[in-house]
Protein backbone atom coordinates (compact mmCIF):
# COMPACT_ATOMS: atom_id res chain seq x y z
CA UNK A 1 0.00 0.00 0.00
CA UNK A 2 1.38 4.07 -0.49
CA UNK A 3 2.35 5.70 2.58
CA UNK A 4 0.25 8.84 1.07
CA UNK A 5 -3.33 7.44 2.56
CA UNK A 6 -4.95 10.51 1.67
CA UNK A 7 -4.70 9.65 -1.63
CA UNK A 8 -5.07 6.00 -1.73
CA UNK A 9 -8.39 4.76 -3.10
CA UNK A 10 -9.45 0.78 -1.63
CA UNK A 11 -12.16 -0.50 -4.47
CA UNK A 12 -13.63 -3.58 -2.41
CA UNK A 13 -15.36 -5.01 -5.72
CA UNK A 14 -17.28 -8.14 -5.41
CA UNK A 15 -14.30 -10.03 -7.47
CA UNK A 16 -11.71 -8.70 -4.53
CA UNK A 17 -9.92 -5.75 -3.34
CA UNK A 18 -8.32 -3.30 -5.70
CA UNK A 19 -5.90 -0.44 -4.05
CA UNK A 20 -5.64 2.56 -6.31
CA UNK A 21 -2.55 5.63 -6.18
CA UNK A 22 -4.31 8.69 -6.55
CA UNK A 23 -2.97 11.58 -8.48
CA UNK A 24 -3.38 14.81 -7.01
CA UNK A 25 -0.18 16.76 -8.92
CA UNK A 26 -1.62 15.39 -11.58
CA UNK A 27 -5.26 15.79 -11.43
CA UNK A 28 -6.04 17.59 -8.49
CA UNK A 29 -9.87 18.61 -9.27
CA UNK A 30 -10.64 15.07 -10.10
CA UNK A 31 -8.93 13.32 -7.39
CA UNK A 32 -11.04 15.75 -5.04
CA UNK A 33 -13.96 14.68 -6.47
CA UNK A 34 -13.51 10.92 -6.15
CA UNK A 35 -12.56 10.81 -2.82
CA UNK A 36 -15.51 13.54 -2.08
CA UNK A 37 -17.94 10.99 -3.65
CA UNK A 38 -15.99 8.00 -2.22
CA UNK A 39 -16.55 9.35 1.37
CA UNK A 40 -20.05 10.18 0.62
CA UNK A 41 -20.59 5.83 -0.13
CA UNK A 42 -21.72 7.65 -3.98
CA UNK A 43 -19.65 4.62 -5.36
CA UNK A 44 -20.92 2.40 -2.89
CA UNK A 45 -23.15 -0.82 -4.51
CA UNK A 46 -22.51 0.74 -8.27
CA UNK A 47 -21.46 -1.82 -11.12
CA UNK A 48 -19.30 -1.31 -14.07
CA UNK A 49 -22.09 -1.51 -16.71
CA UNK A 50 -19.05 -2.39 -19.49
CA UNK A 51 -16.33 -4.11 -19.47
CA UNK A 52 -14.45 -4.86 -22.77
CA UNK A 53 -11.92 -7.88 -22.48
CA UNK A 54 -8.84 -6.31 -23.38
CA UNK A 55 -9.61 -2.77 -23.35
CA UNK A 56 -11.44 -1.45 -20.10
CA UNK A 57 -13.82 -1.58 -17.02
CA UNK A 58 -15.94 1.57 -16.95
CA UNK A 59 -18.21 1.83 -13.79
CA UNK A 60 -19.64 4.79 -11.34
CA UNK A 61 -22.92 5.46 -13.08
CA UNK A 62 -25.41 4.92 -9.83
CA UNK A 63 -28.20 3.92 -12.40
CA UNK A 64 -25.83 1.23 -14.03
CA UNK A 65 -26.89 2.22 -17.58
CA UNK A 66 -23.81 4.43 -18.72
CA UNK A 67 -26.14 7.26 -19.16
CA UNK A 68 -26.08 8.98 -15.06
CA UNK A 69 -23.64 10.50 -12.74
CA UNK A 70 -23.43 11.98 -9.25
CA UNK A 71 -25.67 15.50 -8.47
CA UNK A 72 -22.17 17.06 -8.28
CA UNK A 73 -21.32 19.27 -11.23
CA UNK A 74 -19.23 18.17 -14.04
CA UNK A 75 -15.70 18.83 -14.00
CA UNK A 76 -13.54 20.53 -16.25
CA UNK A 77 -10.85 18.53 -17.96
CA UNK A 78 -7.16 17.97 -16.69
CA UNK A 79 -5.22 16.23 -19.85
CA UNK A 80 -2.34 14.99 -18.53
CA UNK A 81 0.94 13.37 -19.24
CA UNK A 82 -0.07 10.06 -17.73
CA UNK A 83 -0.73 7.41 -20.53
CA UNK A 84 -3.46 4.94 -20.64
CA UNK A 85 -1.88 2.09 -20.17
CA UNK A 86 -3.06 -1.27 -18.17
CA UNK A 87 -3.97 -0.15 -14.60
CA UNK A 88 -4.65 3.36 -15.22
CA UNK A 89 -7.74 5.18 -14.13
CA UNK A 90 -9.38 7.89 -16.04
CA UNK A 91 -12.63 9.53 -16.15
CA UNK A 92 -15.30 8.78 -18.57
CA UNK A 93 -17.07 11.54 -20.30
CA UNK A 94 -19.12 12.30 -22.80
CA UNK A 95 -18.13 14.46 -26.11
CA UNK A 96 -17.55 17.60 -24.41
CA UNK A 97 -14.19 17.06 -22.81
CA UNK A 98 -15.28 19.05 -19.71
CA UNK A 99 -18.70 16.34 -18.99
CA UNK A 100 -16.61 14.13 -16.71
CA UNK A 101 -18.70 13.47 -13.64
CA UNK A 102 -18.95 10.61 -11.73
CA UNK A 103 -18.32 7.63 -14.00
CA UNK A 104 -14.56 5.92 -14.73
CA UNK A 105 -12.82 3.29 -15.96
CA UNK A 106 -9.67 1.25 -15.24
CA UNK A 107 -7.25 0.48 -18.53
CA UNK A 108 -7.13 -3.80 -19.40
CA UNK A 109 -4.24 -3.05 -21.51
CA UNK A 110 -2.49 -0.12 -23.38
CA UNK A 111 -5.20 2.32 -24.67
CA UNK A 112 -2.76 5.19 -25.33
CA UNK A 113 -5.01 6.31 -27.84
CA UNK A 114 -7.35 7.83 -25.04
CA UNK A 115 -3.78 9.65 -24.19
CA UNK A 116 -4.42 13.05 -23.41
CA UNK A 117 -8.44 12.91 -24.19
CA UNK A 118 -9.54 11.64 -21.00
CA UNK A 119 -8.17 12.86 -17.32
CA UNK A 120 -6.02 10.40 -15.65
CA UNK A 121 -6.32 10.23 -12.15
CA UNK A 122 -4.84 7.27 -10.92
CA UNK A 123 -2.92 4.07 -11.22
CA UNK A 124 -3.89 0.65 -9.43
CA UNK A 125 -0.73 -0.69 -7.02
CA UNK A 126 -2.38 -3.77 -6.57
CA UNK A 127 -5.53 -6.31 -7.03
CA UNK A 128 -5.41 -5.95 -11.55
CA UNK A 129 -6.54 -9.78 -11.02
CA UNK A 130 -10.10 -8.70 -9.46
CA UNK A 131 -10.15 -5.69 -12.38
CA UNK A 132 -9.55 -8.41 -14.53
CA UNK A 133 -12.07 -10.90 -13.42
CA UNK A 134 -14.79 -8.40 -13.77
CA UNK A 135 -17.90 -9.83 -16.03
CA UNK A 136 -17.48 -9.32 -19.32
CA UNK A 137 -20.05 -7.10 -21.26
CA UNK A 138 -22.16 -3.39 -22.29
CA UNK A 139 -23.41 -4.72 -20.51
CA UNK A 140 -22.66 -7.75 -18.67
CA UNK A 141 -25.45 -10.23 -18.03
CA UNK A 142 -24.58 -9.85 -14.31
CA UNK A 143 -22.36 -7.24 -13.84
CA UNK A 144 -19.44 -6.75 -11.18
CA UNK A 145 -19.97 -4.23 -8.62
CA UNK A 146 -18.26 -1.86 -6.04
CA UNK A 147 -19.45 -3.35 -2.74
CA UNK A 148 -17.50 -0.13 -1.27
CA UNK A 149 -15.22 2.64 -1.76
CA UNK A 150 -12.87 4.24 0.52
CA UNK A 151 -10.02 6.34 1.07
CA UNK A 152 -7.40 4.48 3.28
CA UNK A 153 -6.94 7.69 5.66
CA UNK A 154 -10.60 6.96 6.82
CA UNK A 155 -10.50 2.88 7.39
Amino acid sequence: MSSDKENTLILTLDTGAVTIQLLPDKAPGHVAHIKELAREGFYDGVVFHRVIDGFMAQGGDPTGTGMGASKKPNLRAEFNDVGHQRGVCSMARANDPNSANSQFFICLDDASFLDRKYTVWGKVISGMDAVDALPKGEPPKKPGKIVSAKVAADV
